[in-house]
């Protein structure tokens, strides 16, 4: 199992021991591969994750099997739904005791079945190198997605029968043929459909930026003067500054960002699915625009909007293909247009003077973060404020845009600052989300690894209190989180620096010691549970 993975070029795994996995830690002792304790399963995923995101690549986790094993679930549904190249290796129950309910037994194959693009239970020895070979290939090609191996201790402790040859193994799937070149005739088709439109819109989603089409997308819309919109995972195909670039769409997105959806002729949507986030009333808006639906996964195309063109691809094959056909959309200021709604819109929200405003708080780190820094949001009022306040330059947003998972971004900084030493890399999360993976901080400290979190307090559930605002008429129940932890506490525990901003005048000065210090840190901005509308 060990060779396996330093065949494929693994350098890092997370994990957590136990017994039902202690072979194959065994096996780690002599290898050069760095293990990477966390303090709970879930973390190993997600740490996982953020490595996976920045190298473009699979990374691996580790679990020992029944609530280890089963704490990892949620990270491997998150992985899933964002489609991010995970090997998530996990430990089982001895071949002969399967199935009798015994001590740490747990059906991971069976469980995971709806949240992993695919499962192995390992049954013989000798099945290991291509189980290994094929989760790697699986894993990275087509849509990707995380891949479990379960393996019972009494096949990770047997001998193969034959010689271990890595490199000889090839993969043959039948039936597993992810399809990259898009069709010649649909290829046409979107090419005609282009020309003949006035208002082309492309909106970009996570697909782009997994499949690495980021500058390939822009090249185009460049070429073509077409304008791009994103949904919240595909914040960063192009800087916010670009001047073809209106915003994420959506009902937590930019109204003008919305306005272009509803003022475009053609929408081609790429490496999206479009979900409930992004577009209220599909079908209201398919019988206003044609739409191009672009993805490398058939079964995405359609699912929530349906496409007056399908065209199943890779978008670094199709826009790299694209770029070279004679494509001039026929309009006269179509972007013009746009940057004029643009301007004329009014944001009217309003935060409390007497705290820090999570706006300006957003905006002001963003723009201070160095050029290539990762900034990781994590889920509840504090994504929504990240991903529509967000400066992009250089660097990377990421967030769990599929299944919203708290939690996940001091683990998943941990795994992007590992992967990526060199770069800045900042998690901001709400109080809420803070309590869900504070531990976490000890595996930062303990292995060196200096992220920066910033933690949004409004001592509350914020999200769920606006719902509870809007949908139940102030009928709060279940949210307040109350004035604990004592964040300055906290800090001391772990050995890290602490800032603390109470109100505006005080934020760009603690920002600025916040980025300026090489070591972990931890910042807590006071912010409004509420912001309200005039």
């Amino acid at each position: 199992m060990v060779k396996c993975l330093e065949a494929e070029g693994i350098t890092t795994v997370f994990g957590y021991p136990g017994v039902a996995i202690a072979p194959f830690y065994d096996g780690l002792y002599d290898s050069e591969i760095e293990h990477v304790l966390v303090r709970q399963e879930q973390a190993a995923g997600h740490a996982a994750s953020g490595w996976a995101r920045i190298s473009r690549k699979p990374a691996v986790c580790v679990t020992t099997s029944g609530p280890g094993a089963t704490n990892l679930i949620t990270a491997l549904a998150t992985a899933y739904a964002d489609s991010i190249p995970i090997i998530a290796i996990t430990g089982q129950v001895s071949s002969e005791l399967l199935g009798r309910d015994v001590f740490q037994e747990a059906d991971m194959t069976g469980a995971t079945e709806s949240f992993t693009k695919y499962r192995y239970l390992v049954k013989d020895v000798n099945d290991i190198p291509r189980i290994f070979k094929e989760a790697f290939y699986i894993a990275n090609t087509g849509r990707k997605g995380p891949v479990l191996i379960d393996v019972p201790v009494d096949v990770q402790q047997a001998k193969l029968k034959k010689d271990f040859d890595y490199d000889a193994i090839e993969v043959k799937l039948r039936g597993y043929k992810p399809s990259t070149k898009g069709n010649k005739q649909q290829m046409q088709r979107v090419v005609n459909a282009i020309n003949k439109s006035k208002r082309p819109l492309i909106c970009a989603g996570g697909g782009v930026i997994l499949g690495g089409g980021e500058e390939h997308i822009r090249k185009f819309a460049e070429k073509t003067r077409i304008p791009v919109v994103s949904t919240m995972m595909g914040i960063g195909v192009l800087p916010k500054a670009h001047p073809l670039y209106f915003g994420m769409l959506g009902n937590n997105g930019k109204p003008y960002a919305n306005k272009a959806v509803n003022e475009s002729d053609l929408l081609i949507i790429v490496g999206a699915r479009v979900a409930d986030r992004a577009i209220a009333r599909p079908s209201h808006l398919e019988d206003m625009v044609s739409i191009i639906h672009i993805d490398i996964d058939t079964a995405e195309i359609g699912k929530n909007l349906g496409p007056t063109i399908p065209l199943v691809g890779d978008v670094k094959d199709i826009f790299g293909r694209l770029a070279k056909e004679e494509i001039e959309p026929k309009s006269p200021d179509w972007a013009g247009m746009l940057e004029n709604i643009k301007h004329s819109t009014v944001d009217k929200r309003v935060f409390s003077d007497h705290l820090v405003n999570p706006n300006l708080l957003v905006q002001t780190l963003s723009e201070k973060m160095q050029d290539d820094a990762i900034y990781v949001a994590d889920v509840g009022q504090n994504q929504l404020w990240s991903a529509d306040n967000y400066v992009m330059k250089q660097g990377r947003f990421l967030t769990t845009g599929g299944l919203g998972t708290m939690g996940y971004s001091i683990p998943a900084a941990i795994g992007a600052k590992m992967c990526q030493p060199k770069r800045q890399v900042v998690a901001v999360c709400g109080d809420g989300s803070f309590q869900m993976s504070m531990n976490e901080l000890a595996t930062a400290r303990v292995n060196e690894v200096p992220i920066k979190v910033l933690v949004m307090r409004n001592k509350v559930l914020g999200l769920v209190r606006e719902y509870q605002h809007n949908t139940y008429k102030d009928r709060y129940e279940g949210i307040k989180l109350y004035d604990l932890p004592l964040y300055d506490k906290i800090a001391e525990a772990y050995d890290m620096k602490y800032m603390h901003a109470e109100n505006n005048a005080e934020l760009e000065d603690c920002i600025d010691r916040f980025l300026e210090l090489d070591d972990a840190c931890l910042m807590v901005c006071d912010v409004d549970s509420m912001n309200y509308v005039k």
